[in-house]
C-alpha cells in the first residue's frame, strides 16, 4: 500500500481518537496512539523514533490513568458508590444518543440512578452524582489535554526529524 494511504488513514485514526477523548464509548487515547505509531511505521520510523514512540506510550498510559483516577475521586469525593459510578458511565453512553444536553446530563441521571438503585436518599443520590459528573469531566479534560499533547509530540518530532 502506499505510504500516503498509511498516512491518510493514520490521520483518520488520530481525528476519531481525539472525538473519543471525550466520547466515552470510543478508546479514544488507544486510536491517537494507534494513528500516530502507524504514521511513525509507515514512514520508516525515519523521523518519529522509538524514544518519541515511547514517549507517546507514556503519554498514552498517564491519560488512561488520568481518567480512571479522575472518575473515581470525583466520585469517591462525593461519596458514589459503585453503582453509581456504573450509572455515571452507562448514562455518559446513553447519553451520547441524545446530543450534547444527553452528554451534559447523562452521567449525572446515571449517578443519581444507580446510588437510588443502592437504596440512598436523594440528597445523597444527587451528591453523589454531582461528584461522579465532575470527575467524568475532568477526566475528559485530561484526556483531551494529553492526546493534543501527544499529537505536539508526534509534530515535533516529525518536523525536527
Amino acid at each position: 500500500m502506499d505510504p500516503l494511504a498509511w498516512h491518510v488513514i493514520a490521520a483518520l485514526l488520530v481525528i476519531v481518537g481525539l472525538a473519543g477523548t471525550v466520547l466515552p464509548v470510543l478508546p479514544g487515547i488507544a486510536f491517537v496512539f494507534g494513528g500516530l505509531l502507524l504514521a511513525a511505521w509507515a514512514d520508516g520510523f525515519a523521523r518519529v523514533g522509538a524514544v518519541t514512540v515511547a514517549i507517546l506510550g507514556l503519554l498514552t498510559a498517564l491519560a488512561l490513568a488520568a481518567d480512571f483516577l479522575a472518575s473515581a475521586l470525583g466520585a469517591k469525593k462525593l461519596g458514589a458508590s459503585p453503582r453509581g459510578i456504573l450509572g455515571a458511565t452507562v448514562g455518559a453512553v446513553v447519553g451520547i444518543f441524545f446530543g450534547i444536553p444527553g452528554l451534559v446530563l447523562g452521567p449525572f441521571l446515571g449517578a443519581v440512578a444507580g446510588e437510588l438503585s443502592a437504596r440512598r436518599e436523594l440528597l445523597h443520590a444527587g451528591r453523589a452524582g454531582m461528584g461522579t459528573w465532575i470527575g467524568i469531566v475532568l477526566g475528559s479534560v485530561a484526556k483531551l489535554t494529553l492526546a493534543f499533547l501527544m499529537v505536539g509530540v508526534f509534530a515535533t518530532a516529525w518536523l525536527l526529524g
